[in-house]
């Protein structure tokens, strides 16, 4: 059986369960203590084992859904600058809209639920289409960096705890190669303005540029991914301890 048959068979028993008819489930026990007068009792007792049969069947198919979709090769760019702290980021959308075509293939998808009694808490509810699901919760306080409003302070703490869960329960990552964007553009490098701030503080810690350079793995500092801005920073401010 070639691969592609062999993943196209997985993803079908992932998405239904086939129930060998010689197999005595509790449905087909139910169905026969009805046809012999069984007490209300028993078949109370009945449905209980097959509500309890349906959700293990359903936790099983679950697993091997995420087991089939941990198969594909998704790849999960950082699509978006993050100008304040010299770094990329994936943007909700470019991590959301990647994956859920991809989910949806092996009857799985997520939602979230906001609870701000107690913080700022967001749960990711990854669910198969036969009902069982498992979630990721994290909490932490409005986001007051900037010069944001109360408004923006929640929606950037939800936007991240957002893909934070997401990330969590479906077991996904971005791309942390910085010139790994859409396959198409250029790596994006520092400014000028953070290149002559790199040279002021290196100057002022006395640090070795050919050693520096090495540390970071460029040649030059014009060659200086985005992504290494902050690394670099905070290795010469080291130094100067």
């Amino acid at each position: 059986m070639s691969k592609v048959n062999e993943i196209e068979l997985v993803k079908k028993e992932a998405k239904e369960i086939v129930v060998d008819s010689n197999i005595v489930t509790p449905m087909s026990m139910l169905q026969s203590a009805r046809e012999q007068g069984a007490s209300i009792e028993q078949m109370q007792q009945l449905m209980d084992m097959q509500f309890k049969w349906e959700a293990n069947e359903a936790r099983k198919a679950y697993f091997a859904a995420v087991s089939s979709f941990k198969s594909v090769p998704l790849k999960i760019t950082k699509d978006k600058d993050n100008k304040q702290y010299g770094s990329r980021y994936t943007s909700i959308g470019n991590l959301v809209n990647t994956t859920n075509a991809e989910l949806s293939k092996f009857a799985l998808s997520a939602q979230w639920n906001i609870d701000q009694s107690n913080g700022i808490t967001v749960t990711c509810i990854l669910s198969h289409s036969l009902g069982h699901s498992e979630q990721v919760s994290m909490t932490a306080p409005p986001d007051k960096s900037g010069s944001k409003n109360p408004i923006q302070e929640i929606k950037s703490t939800i936007t991240y705890l957002k893909v934070a869960t997401y990330e969590a329960v479906v077991g996904v990552a971005s791309s942390d190669d910085p010139s790994d964007t859409d396959g198409n553009k250029e790596p994006v490098y520092i400014s000028s303005k953070q290149i002559a701030d790199i040279e002021s503080l290196m100057v002022e810690v006395s640090a070795d540029k050919n050693n520096f350079l090495k540390y970071l793995k460029i040649d030059k500092l014009e060659n200086m991914p985005l992504s290494k801005f902050n690394q670099a920073i905070k290795a010469l401010e080291d130094k100067r301890k």
